[in-house]
């Protein structure tokens, strides 16, 4: 059975929604149309989430952003499109999606967009540089 895009970002229950954590992911196969020109953008996306209640499904991710391969969108827009819609599905607690567009016209294009839910504020952040890894080795 032949998988299809699609734009339905499936989701499941966060694992330890008592907890902030940072989930990352690279995308380095993001393809789009420029709507000028009809040529194929490439680009590189990063999504750093901290879940709420939802995640987002990886297979239905790949799936969703394969469904922009054939539709033509300025960087801009695709970037806000694609964050709006994975906030609408799990409404993280923050997201931030970073757009890394290959060079066009000699320019590259980077877009970062963010999300904050109202009310959140992370953590503060526990500093750990202070203990250095031990060699394994005695001298």
């Amino acid at each position: 059975m032949a998988t299809k895009p699609t734009k339905k970002l499936e989701t499941f229950p966060n694992p330890a929604p008592g907890r902030d954590f940072h989930i990352h992911m690279q995308i380095p196969e993001f393809t789009c149309l420029c709507p000028m020109t009809g040529q194929p953008d490439f680009a590189t996306l990063v999504l750093d989430y901290v879940p709420d209640k939802k995640c987002v499904e990886l297979k239905a991710l790949k799936l969703y952003i394969w469904s922009y391969r054939n539709e033509g969108a300025f960087h801009e827009k695709v970037t806000n499109q694609i964050l709006d819609d994975v906030v609408t599905a799990i409404s993280p607690r923050y997201a931030r999606l970073t757009a890394k567009f290959f060079v066009r016209g000699g320019i590259f294009t980077n877009v970062v967009v963010e999300h904050r839910k109202k009310g959140w504020t992370p953590a503060s952040r526990v500093d750990l540089t202070q203990f250095e890894p031990e060699s394994a080795v005695r001298g």
